[in-house]
């Protein structure tokens, strides 16, 4: 018995009936520039893919990072979406899941002050979404650098956004730099209280596949690699070793954060295919 509850306790995944405990917190990881195929056997993220579960039909929804980032945020798409990165900063109008509750928090890694709208490397602006919304009044409250994460009081939404040295950007970042990045500060949240106890679930997903690709229109394309991106789910709720194949995007991360939080869905999230059935959330 005493061995059973010993294993119990180190699992990262599956140790709590489904729906036991009411999901008050919602974070993602948003990793970069890296298809699907290119992560899956760096050692820890295989090691979480064994232990909880992995979207592996899941897809960006453009190139470059900026409309990722703004597409997963506010379920915008087609022309309401930036182009481009947007050097120089653009505003973006309308809702977002930052608008639509006032409990939540950007944590950058290595942003130099609050709600920081130009790069200051290794800190890249377009990777935090939140500065580029213009009606969201209360971004220097909650855009914060990621050394201000208190896991003992975490907002209901939370988007963690490594630098460009740790993040496995294909051009200043490897897959194992950002791998051994997770393992310490995924590791960190997995190990809390507040993961433990039920009422988190963590995704850790990629802006946008690597290079090369043949195409911007990557939400339903299955045959272009830069199009192909991982998500990881971990709750303790998730059965370890969970797969789900709907072929999915950032719209659905979109949707099943919002139905965790109980929030009406934004854009494409509401026809956005639905993957929480997968993993019991």
């Amino acid at each position: 018995m005493r061995a059973a509850s010993a294993a119990r306790s180190n699992r990262i995944c599956g140790m709590r009936p489904a729906g036991s405990v009411r999901v008050t917190h919602v974070i993602w990881i948003v990793m970069e520039n890296r298809s699907y195929n290119q992560v899956m056997s760096a050692p820890y993220i295989s090691s979480l893919a064994a232990q909880c579960a992995v979207a592996t039909n899941y897809h960006n929804i453009s190139h470059p990072s900026l409309p990722n980032y703004i597409a997963m945020t506010s379920g915008r798409s087609g022309s309401g979406l930036p182009s481009t990165d947007c050097p120089g900063f653009c505003a973006v109008s309308g809702p977002s899941i930052f608008s639509q509750t006032s409990s939540w928090g950007v944590f950058a890694e290595s942003m130099p002050g609050a709600c920081v709208r130009h790069d200051a490397r290794p800190y890249v602006a377009h990777h935090t979404a939140a500065p580029y919304y213009s009606s969201l009044t209360t971004c220097a409250s909650h855009d914060v650098p990621l050394t201000a994460l208190n896991l003992a009081h975490l907002p209901a939404f939370s988007l963690i956004v490594p630098n460009i040295a740790n993040d496995m950007h294909e051009n200043s970042s490897s897959v194992a730099a950002g791998d051994s990045w997770l393992r310490t500060h995924l590791g960190a949240i997995l190990s809390s209280p507040v993961y433990q106890s039920g009422s988190t679930v963590v995704f850790v997903t990629w802006d946008e596949g690597g290079a090369p690709h043949a195409t911007n229109n990557c939400a339903t394309n299955t045959t272009d690699n830069g199009c192909h991106v991982a998500l990881l789910v971990m709750s303790p709720f998730v059965a370890p070793g969970s797969r789900s194949a709907t072929l999915a995007n950032h719209y659905s991360l979109l949707r099943i954060t919002e139905k965790l939080l109980g929030l009406p869905y934004l854009g494409q999230a509401a026809a956005a295919p639905a993957i929480s059935p997968s993993f019991k959330l």
